[in-house]
């Protein structure tokens, strides 16, 4: 029995065998796939009720071609045996739903807790099928958006700055003077600045290089907004890191948006929606500070295991071998 991702090319390095020869007979006589239990509907659905346990995590990740799949995983099991649920093709959640429900409705309501992302179809597939869970969206979605927020400002600066140096150059032209860009004291120029900025308003500022540090301290001089734009993604960052209980989280995520309102930053009108929608569910993150790390985990897994395969010829075949792998017990 597989219990770990190995491809045939793998072995034919070690063992000098014929990699097609051997695939074709671990396929077709060694794995037992063509008998099955799951094969009809593999495709479709595959869904394991003994691998439930309390606390589940739900997330959507692409197989071949860009066709998604819905994933569901015991966190408790840390990505080992067993650790796979379900998994169901597509990502609406009326198909999900249906394919759980072939999970007895007593195990369903032994779910506690259930981690996953910004998607409605996600909240409504977790809200159908596990009534009795609390529902945790992960932090570093709302994190994301945030700093999404910082990166669409500073690109709308860019493309100011591209155009005011492309007024520049032609206006040198008009007048047959040569075109001397302004350079800052780090050599950059303005539209140079912003677009070298990209990675250091991802970063903390005690994570800075110190090419950094000079480049974030004229980038700030220049454009006030960004800094403070930053300053809310760091603060929202800050938040998430202390180790606090929800009502602490719930007043200091209260004067955080705030904050957010009183800059009025229409890049932030996303993240500002997302608290109004989803405010519970993001501060239940303070209970268990539980997150969606081992979903992400998995689809790491699987894309790699479809990398070293270098590319899924037998979708099915694919499964089952995940399906090995994870949802059955070594």
């Amino acid at each position: 029995m597989e219990t770990s991702p190995t491809t045939c090319r793998t072995l034919e390095e070690y063992y000098h065998i014929n990699a097609n020869t051997f695939d074709k007979q671990y396929k077709e006589v060694l794995s037992d796939y063509r008998t099955w239990s799951e094969l009809d509907h593999a495709d479709e659905w595959l869904v394991f009720p003994e691998n439930l346990g309390p606390h589940l995590a739900i997330d959507e990740t692409s197989m071949s071609n860009g066709e998604l799949r819905t994933i569901v995983t015991n966190r408790d099991r840390h990505g080992k045996d067993r650790c796979l649920v379900a998994i169901v093709k597509g990502v609406k959640s009326e198909d999900v739903i249906k394919a759980l429900k072939h999970i007895p409705e007593e195990l369903l309501d032994m779910v506690e807790e259930v981690t996953l992302d910004l998607s409605d179809s996600m909240r409504k597939i977790v809200r159908s099928c596990f009534p009795k869970a609390m529902r945790v969206i992960d932090r570093f979605h709302i994190q994301k958006l945030a700093c999404d927020a910082v990166q669409e400002m500073r690109i709308k600066h860019r493309w100011d700055a591209i155009q005011e140096a492309n007024d520049d150059m032609e206006n040198a032209k008009l007048e047959g003077r040569e075109y001397v860009p302004f350079r800052y004291e780090n050599g950059d120029t303005r539209k140079e600045l912003l677009a070298r900025s990209r990675y250091l308003l991802f970063k903390s500022g005690e994570k800075w290089t110190s090419s950094q540090r000079l480049r974030a301290e004229i980038l700030f001089r220049e454009y006030p907004d960004l800094e403070i734009a930053y300053g809310l993604s760091h603060s929202l960052r800050m938040i998430f890191s202390k180790n606090t209980i929800k009502d602490a989280a719930r007043l200091s995520m209260a004067r955080w948006y705030n904050k957010v309102e009183e800059a009025g930053f229409h890049s932030f009108n996303v993240i500002a929606a997302t608290f109004h929608e989803h405010y519970d569910d993001i501060l239940n993150f303070y209970i268990h500070r539980s997150s969606n790390a081992a979903a992400e985990s998995f689809n790491a897994k699987i894309k790699a295991f479809r990398a070293s395969l270098r590319g899924i010829v037998d979708e099915k075949f694919f499964l089952f071998r995940l399906a090995k792998i994870y949802a059955y017990p070594h």
